[in-house]
């Protein structure tokens, strides 16, 4: 026996085939158990190709009378670990030497798509001088094998001192970047004789890592150059997307004397990186639940102040870019901070906490895929956790200890959580159910539809708990109070978003953007006095929903209406990323769906956009680049993603969630080309005008939604499905110039990725055009190329395509990313390609101080005005 780790007991064995002695590693049973044998084995055959000469080989494995076992050379030196703990600091140049030759092994490793996830010390054995990765894949063959089972045991993959953020959290699906922190976090050690990140106890490591502050090798030991000491720095970046792009640039920056990351915060290099945890950004990362929400980190960025806490008045403080506009945050119940919904990194919906003391946006594990625009949150009673909806489903998670419950199977939006410790919900009938914060019984209906009514939502409940309010949606959203014990019902006022507070007041919105107050009487069940308007200017989605919330200690943050930042205008972007306008005139309104989408002529000339003019959209051709401009829709319904026909003499357009054309010169009216008991999305003609392809639209699982379908006018009297899943959402339909391709999106993984399969045989193997996440594929006039975007990078992405292959997905690369305030989203179309493929027409906001009118207002103290503007009622 030479040892015994974490995962296995290490013997010394003769190899009597091969005449030599090898390292014999044995799995411990209960890890076996859990793992299993097979998968265990099968897994681990993916390593046993690595040849690199700083990766140990795998010889063999199997299993032994209930033994599972793995056969790796005998290495007759030392541990890099033995090392570190006899000389406790290595030479510079010895300790740099070692992380570029395992950074370039790891490069090898991650070509072939392997990771290795426990990077440290004692899995680098030295041989002769050089380095050698030992159990290489080990953890990945253990991870799959074992899947959620190892957390059952109490067993854990990875060392803590090195494990990366996501590792941390428990993200199951690390990338190269894991590996790249785990090394910075050994090189970081060899140089100054501690991993970056001390604790007493493995929770308090792992605490750090996610939450502390950035480490700087050179404040500790001066000699360390500075290019070392920015590329520890950045390989030990909190977020994945801030580390170097592979191992190999790790490698580079170690060896480039002029490589620098950040800004040190005193002369000389003895400070510490700025760092992304000081300042805001739109970078986030996506998080899987295994620890509390405090063990998130920050997600600050290089150009927004640092906010300082609210003071007792009106206090204005700037949100990321990709916060999810429309959707209302949550208060606590003492105003000390608020949950609001914004993207991750993966392009994810998900809930984030941002208390007023900290400089931080945490995460919110397991919230992924929270509703962004028909759902809000709402914390507890207590302030200790938060009620969503997320896939369909009531859930709920605590701030301290994390975890996700479920309470009820099916929702639909806006869960209020009320003092009587219920949770009341838009449930499946749309009705108000409720259900209790315990889980122990099951939900029960406080509200039944009338049939008039559209949904109920926003229930809020009198102290005493006898009188509710709720809205109702439908063409005159209302509030309506409702007495529990009997169900009797009363109109109260035309409104949205209603909140009854403890001054005995009827907060609500109107859908003009004002919020409004009156006195309330509950034995009337109406209101006292005429309502008085209190704030104006509040930003009001679509849905409708007022965005604002309001605290029980009287708190009340709201986002201003955005109409002042949603001009925007067209520009010609290149293949290498230059931006320059397409003309002065090509501007529109962008404030709330139906968003616009635009289509190019095949002569570049002329484009076919939804454009926004005085409250509603129209579709317009305009003449490139400034004009004339005609309007070939004009009336009070909204319509929007215009596409050309084949011949280009008429364009097809969405209203009303159907499908009508339009002659393009436009003479005579628009004309109805298809309808469905759904809702529609967007139609498209194949080039021969054979089919009509359709996008469906609609709540998920509610049958049909979200899928793409296709019908020959004159022969198919039914939508035939093309890419149709109950669960998943596909989107975006393409076909290619020549009309023998579809590509398209979907969230079957997960996340939106882009594929393609033949058209209109579609029943055959479909292919992923993207790896990373991708949506809204747009293919080049040559049909050679396919361009998409990858969500979590921004990155507008080339994929060539070979349509006589038996693989016909081919190289890819990126072109560039797009800049912040440009327009995009998976629901629409945001850019075209001219007739040479050459330029990329897209849109961005006109204005320029675009992160400064992007904010949320706070008003601490706001029911004291409130009381004050009533007069004392």
């Amino acid at each position: 026996e030479l040892g015994e780790g974490g995962m296995a007991t290490v013997y010394l064995a003769d190899d009597i085939k091969h005449e030599r002695k090898v390292a014999l590693k044995v799995l411990k049973p209960e890890l076996a158990a859990v793992v299993g044998a097979e998968r265990f084995l099968a897994e681990i055959k993916t390593t046993a190709n690595l040849t690199h000469p700083n990766i140990l080989p795998l010889h063999d494995s199997g299993e032994a009378d209930s033994f599972v076992f793995y056969v790796m050379p005998y290495v007759e030196g030392e541990s890099l670990r033995d090392r570190i703990d006899r000389e406790k600091q290595l030479p510079v140049d010895e300790a740099v030497r070692i992380a570029t030759a395992v950074a370039n092994a790891l490069h090898h490793a991650h070509e072939k798509g392997v990771i290795h996830r426990d990077i440290k010390p004692a899995n680098i054995l030295i041989q002769d001088g050089e380095p050698l990765i030992a159990d290489f894949g080990i953890a990945l063959a253990i991870g799959a094998g074992g899947s959620s089972r190892l957390t059952e045991t109490g067993l854990s993959l990875g060392t803590p001192y090195y494990m990366s953020p996501e590792q941390a959290t428990g993200d199951q699906t690390v990338g190269p970047a894991t590996d790249t922190y785990a090394l910075g976090c050994v090189l970081y050690e060899t140089l100054v004789g501690d991993p970056p990140y001390m604790g007493s106890t493995a929770q308090a490591v792992l605490g750090k890592i996610i939450m502390g502050e950035a480490v700087s090798a050179r404040k500790t030991r001066s000699s360390v150059p500075a290019n070392v000491d920015a590329a520890i720095r950045k390989a030990l970046e909190k977020l994945p997307a801030d580390r170097f792009k592979s191992a190999q640039d790790f490698a580079k920056a170690l060896e480039n004397e002029h490589f620098r990351h950040g800004e040190l915060a005193s002369a000389g290099g003895g400070g510490v990186a700025a760092g992304p945890w000081n300042r805001l950004t739109m970078a986030t990362t996506a998080l899987a639940a295994a620890f509390a929400v405090a063990f998130g980190w920050s997600v600050l960025g290089p150009d927004a102040p640092e906010l300082p806490e609210p003071s007792e008045t009106v206090e204005r403080f700037t949100l990321p870019y990709d916060y999810r506009e429309g959707t209302p945050p949550a208060l606590f119940p003492d105003g000390s901070a608020m949950v609001l919904t914004r993207t991750n990194d993966a392009g994810e919906t998900m809930l984030w906490l941002r208390r007023w003391g900290d400089l931080a946006l945490l995460p919110i594990p397991g919230t992924e895929g929270v509703s962004a625009r028909s759902s809000t949150p709402d914390v507890s009673p207590d302030g200790n956790a938060v009620a969503f909806v997320a896939g369909g489903q009531l859930k709920v998670t605590t701030f301290e200890s994390g975890g996700v419950r479920v309470l009820a199977d099916s929702a639909y939006c806006c869960p209020r959580w009320e003092a009587d410790d219920f949770i009341y919900f838009s449930g499946p009938g749309l009705n108000v159910d409720r259900v209790p914060a315990t889980g122990d019984r099951p939900a029960e209906s406080v509200t039944t539809r009338r049939a008039d009514d559209d949904v109920h939502s926003d229930f809020n409940l009198l102290p005493g708990g006898e009188v509710g309010v709720f809205a109702v949606w439908g063409e005159s959203p209302r509030i309506e109070a409702v007495r529990l014990h009997t169900g009797e019902r009363s109109t109260v006022t035309p409104g949205m978003r209603p909140y009854l507070t403890p001054t005995g007041h009827l907060i609500f919105s109107s859908l003009d953007g004002e919020i409004l107050a009156a006195p309330f009487d509950a034995g009337t069940m109406t209101l006292a006095s005429a309502a008085l308007s209190l704030v104006t200017g509040v930003e009001v989605s679509s849905s409708p929903y007022p965005s604002y919330s309001v605290s029980t200690s009287g708190s009340l943050v709201y986002q201003p209406d955005r109409s002042s930042r949603s001009a925007m205008e067209l520009v010609w972007v290149t293949r290498s990323g230059d931006v320059s306008p397409v003309g002065s005139s090509l501007t529109f309104d962008f404030r709330d769906p139906p968003v616009p989408g635009w289509r190019l002529s095949s002569d570049d000339t002329r484009l076919a956009i939804g454009r926004r003019t005085q409250g509603n959209s129209d579709i317009w051709i305009m003449t490139l680049p400034d004009g004339p401009n005609t309007r070939l829709t004009d009336d009070p319904v909204a319509e929007s993603m215009p596409r050309w026909s084949p011949d280009e003499e008429t364009v097809t357009f969405t209203a009303n969630a159907e499908i009508y054309s339009v002659r393009a010169d436009g003479v005579g009216e628009p004309e109805l080309v298809f309808g469905l008991d759904a809702p529609i999305q967007l139609g498209l003609w194949s080039p021969d005008e054979e089919w009509l392809v359709l996008r469906l639209a609609g709540r998920a699982g509610s049958g049909g939604a979200r899928d793409i379908v296709g019908l020959r006018p004159g022969l198919d009297s039914v939508p035939i499905p093309l890419v149709a899943t109950e669960e998943y959402a596909e989107q975006g339909p393409a076909i290619s110039p020549n009309g023998r391709w579809l590509a398209y999106s979907s969230n079957e993984t997960g996340r939106h990725e882009v594929y393609i399969r033949r058209f209109p045989d579609v029943e055959g193997p479909k292919w992923s055009v993207s790896t990373d996440g991708g949506f809204r594929p747009l293919w080049a006039h040559s049909g050679r190329e396919l361009f998409f975007m990858n969500p979590q990078t921004r990155e507008l992405i080339m994929a060539e395509i070979d349509g006589e292959s038996s693989s016909p997905v081919g190289q890819k690369r990126t072109l560039f990313t797009v800049p912040v305030g440009f327009i995009y989203g998976v629901n629409y179309d945001f850019y075209d390609i001219t007739s040479d493929d050459q330029r990329f027409l897209m849109a961005r906001p006109r204005r320029t101080d675009l992160d400064e009118s992007n904010h949320l207002i706070l008003v601490k103290n706001w029911f004291e005005e409130l009381r004050e503007r009533m007069g004392g009622n």
